[in-house]
Parts: structure tokens; sequence; C-alpha cells
């Protein structure tokens, strides 16, 4: 409960009217100017406003009246309601578009099927503010205006926040079924494609197959044995002088 009672001005009326208390107790309850409580006991302040009762609200108490008004140097505070009383929500109804933006609707909503195909035609309709049938006959291009529309973002169009936008997406990506198409081409995660080769010694250890050594075959014959002799058409012809 907030520190100042309903209706402060009325209050003070009727704490004017129908108690004792001082122009500081009044003002001080009020959450007034004490110059303000004296122009309204004066007619001067708050002309034409009827009298709020605190007592039959449960803003104060008879007895806390009493006191106050015999002693002034006692405050007056508002009186601590025994029922707890839940907090009124106000229902979220259609977003209000101004004048100046509505005739850019269409082209948030041509903007948003083709940059976000996932959402739903209520989160659109949520976003932008438009009617189901504005949102169909976008979609079929059966809009009057059809031929002229301009695909551009609600969020520069000032429809809409990039927060709500944003949250409006990913549930949308949230409550989207992932289906896998056979044979499809996925992509491999980066924890693979960033791994560092494992070296040699882990491959072994992980069992991997060692590669087999290129074995050399030495010819024996041709490093122990005997020169041969060269052929007859290699050595050099004899010249008679």
């Amino acid at each position: 409960m907030s520190d100042a009672p309903l209706m402060p001005k009325a209050t003070a009326v009727w704490l004017v009217e129908n108690t004792s208390l001082t122009f500081d107790q009044i003002a001080e309850f009020c959450k007034l100017h004490p110059l303000e409580v004296k122009g309204i006991a004066d007619g001067e302040v708050a002309t034409g406003i009827k009298g709020y009762d605190p007592i039959s609200t449960g803003q104060l108490t008879r007895e806390a009246i009493a006191r106050a008004e015999r002693d002034p140097n006692i405050r007056l505070h508002l009186a601590v309601s025994k029922v707890r009383t839940p907090e009124f929500k106000k229902p979220r109804g259609a977003r209000y578009t101004p004048l100046s933006r509505r005739q850019d609707r269409p082209n948030a909503v041509l903007w948003l099927l083709r940059n976000h195909a996932e959402l739903k035609d209520a989160q659109i309709m949520r976003l932008v503010g438009t009617t189901k049938h504005t949102l169909q006959a976008i979609r079929d291009r059966t809009h009057w205006n059809s031929a002229n529309l301009q695909p551009m973002d609600p969020v520069t169009l000032g429809l809409c926040s990039q927060i709500d936008l944003d949250f409006e997406v990913n549930r949308a990506a949230k409550d989207r079924p992932k289906v896998e198409e056979p044979g499809g081409q996925t992509l491999v995660s980066a924890e693979i494609t960033t791994a560092k080769p494992a070296p040699t010694s882990q491959l072994e250890v992980f069992g991997a197959p060692k590669p087999k050594p290129v074995e050399e075959r030495i010819d024996v014959d041709a490093v122990f044995g005997k020169p041969k002799e060269p052929r007859v058409e290699d050595k050099e012809p004899h010249i008679e002088e």
C-alpha cells in the first residue's frame, strides 16, 4: 500500500471539515503542503471537491484521530488492513498504434511473414496490432494495396520493441518441432571441427592401427660381389698410330 491515502485532496477536505487536526498533521498524512491545507480551510483550494471519509475506507481509525486531536505532536499513519487484497493486473489487450504509424502496419506484417515465417498469426497480430483479416489478405496477396507494399522492420517503424520481437521469435522457435530429414546433411559440431589432431602416441593408446614400415630390399650380390666387367661395346676403340 502507498504511503499517501486515496484521493489526498478529498481526504484533506474531509479532515478539515470533520476534525480539529492541525494543518501540519493533515498535510503530512495527505502528503500535501501545509499552505495547501490552509487554502482548503479558507475555501481557496479544492473548491467543489467532495470530502472523502478515510474511516469508512479503513485508512484511519477514530481512535487514531482522537489521539492526534489531543496531542498536536502525534502524526497520523495509514491503518494496516487486515484483509489482503490481491493486486489488480490490467488485462493485456490489443496494442495501441498511433495514427501516424497505422499505415505502416501492412509493411511490417509483410516483413514478418518474409523474415520470420515461424511466427504464428497470433504473435504477428500481437506485435504489430493488426487484425486476422488484414494478415490473411497480405499473406494471400489479396490486400487492396499489395502492389505498393514494401517489407519494413516493425522495430524501425516503432510498432514494437526489439525485446518483444526477440521474445516472440524465441517462443516460436521453442514451440516448433524439430524434424530431421532422412539423408539430409548435418553440420559437424564446433568441438569436432576445432579439435587438434591427436599425436601418434595417443593413436596407439586408443588402439589405432600403426602404419607398417616400408621394408627396403638390399641386393647382397650387388654389394659384396665382384664388379662386373665392362661389355665389349663399352670399351674404348684402340686407335693405331
